[in-house]
């Protein structure tokens, strides 16, 4: 499968690499903005760059927009009179609805919004995929087999990829930042640095593989290792009072509406 990448930031970047180590074989090309930048990311991936939209789309069956938002649509524009028919655009842009991509295309193309996030890096990634309504479920799937090599592809409804954008998205920097103020426990409680920093990292992986394994609800999971009068509960109680549980789920909710002001 041909694939170009359009922007080699740290997504398309990201996407390659993961692509570029997968067990099938993908036929990457990447399209810079600038001759310059194209020589500079060849050089670094050895991947096939250029700057050069004609030659870029020749025989691409999926295109991946991984560009800001605001640089998007602009894009597209320059993009869709170069594009076969059959030829398959996902946008990883925040923010941007089907029918704002769709109005820089041609009527027929296959579209698909898709919303990876940043551990696609180490194949534990998160996608969540939506095809617009002009786009058959071969094109679709040929997305789901793009996104496969990351990590876990689910498909839902556009109306939910604000919310998609907050939790799974963004997600990810919450969790560091609880990584991170765990780690800060430790050190604090006569832990060497490396140390808690390794003991917090797989209390995250294992409480996380706990919930996706045997299917119970977080509380209940959390309820199972709160020992009465134990150290636990005390410390819970102390997170409660910070009122950390409302922190984090007001931080998804802030994450989702700035998404949606994205496309504005």
């Amino acid at each position: 499968m041909r694939i170009t990448i359009v922007g080699a930031g740290v997504m398309g970047q990201a996407l390659a690499t993961g692509l570029q180590s997968a067990d099938q074989e993908f036929d990457l090309r990447f399209l810079t903005r600038t001759a310059e930048s194209a020589v500079a990311v060849q050089a670094e991936t050895s991947i096939p760059s250029s700057a050069e939209i004609g030659p870029s789309m020749a025989d691409s069956e999926v295109v991946v927009l991984c560009l800001k938002p605001h640089k998007t649509l602009a894009a597209l524009e320059a993009l869709a009179p170069h594009l076969h028919s059959n030829t398959v655009v996902v946008s990883i842009a925040a923010g941007l609805h089907l029918g704002q991509l769709a109005s820089a295309l041609s009527e027929s193309q296959p579209l698909v919004r898709a919303m990876p996030n940043t551990p696609c890096r180490v194949g534990s990634g998160m996608t969540v995929i939506c095809g617009s309504e002009q786009t058959d479920d071969q094109a679709v799937s040929k997305v789901k087999t793009v996104f496969d090599v990351f990590g876990q592809v689910i498909e839902l409804e556009e109306e939910h990829f604000d919310a998609v954008t907050g939790l799974s998205a963004s997600g990810p920097a919450f969790i560091f930042l609880v990584i991170e103020a765990l780690s800060d426990g430790g050190v604090m409680a006569g832990l060497p640095r490396d140390v808690a920093v390794k003991l917090a990292t797989q209390a995250t992986l294992g409480a996380a593989t706990m919930v996706q394994h045997t299917g119970e609800h977080p509380a209940s999971l959390r309820d199972a290792v709160t020992t009465p009068a134990g150290c636990t509960i005390s410390a819970l109680l102390r997170m409660e009072d910070g009122k950390l549980r409302s922190v984090l789920a007001r931080g998804v909710q802030e994450a989702a509406e700035s998404a949606a002001r994205l496309g504005d």
